[in-house]
């Protein structure tokens, strides 16, 4: 497993993130099963909103985030959920790729909730994948009450650790999973092609 790289995208701003912690338990699981690990964390990133009228490599650091996401094996999408979806600025993220870095490859998803279980995040973050024929691993990671979640930068639900530390051994075991059949909907999505 050691030629397996795994990256995590925080779609989170906050410093004091929850997403982030929790990407980071998920990485260190991956560590642990003999991965490389890197985190993504769009805080460090200038990305523009997305324009189709603009080329990637001229929108800030589009392209560099494009190119650390192609290099991956497996990628981990963490999110905070807003308004009963993802946050903008992994949407942002998202936009600035396409087929060439998700298209048959392994994606993980977590999500974290100021309230009820943010299944609805999951579920959109779950379309984008399967629109850029990605292989979406069953398990996912919901982490509801965000705040109560966590005491001094640490889970406070062991079961709840487990399940998010899960998710990032299985991106280790199902990263060179053969991704077939594809989805009906990739061939659709002629937008995320040559960006």
């Amino acid at each position: 497993m050691s030629d397996i790289h795994v990256v995590a995208i925080s779609g989170s701003l906050r410093d004091a993130s929850y997403t982030r912690r929790a990407l980071e338990r998920v990485l260190t699981a991956a560590d642990r099963a003999g991965a490389s690990t890197e985190l993504l964390d769009l805080r460090e990133f200038e990305l523009p909103l997305f324009d189709a009228d603009v080329d990637r490599a001229d929108a800030g650091d589009a392209e560099v985030l494009a190119r650390r996401v192609r290099e991956a094996d497996a990628i981990v999408l963490g999110t905070p959920m807003y308004h009963g979806s993802y946050s903008s600025p992994l949407k942002s993220a998202l936009d600035y790729c396409g087929f060439d870095e998700f298209e048959d490859k392994t994606v993980g998803l977590l999500a974290v909730s100021g309230g009820a279980f943010p299944v609805t995040a999951l579920d959109h973050m779950r379309s984008v994948c399967r629109a850029l024929n990605a292989w979406v691993i069953p398990h996912e990671a919901a982490i509801p009450n965000g705040s109560a979640a966590f005491e001094d930068a640490e889970f406070v639900d062991p079961k709840l650790e487990e399940r998010v530390a899960t998710l990032g051994r299985r991106a280790v075991q199902y990263a060179t999973i053969e991704p077939d059949p594809g989805s009906f909907e990739g061939d659709q999505n002629v937008g995320a092609e040559g960006k």
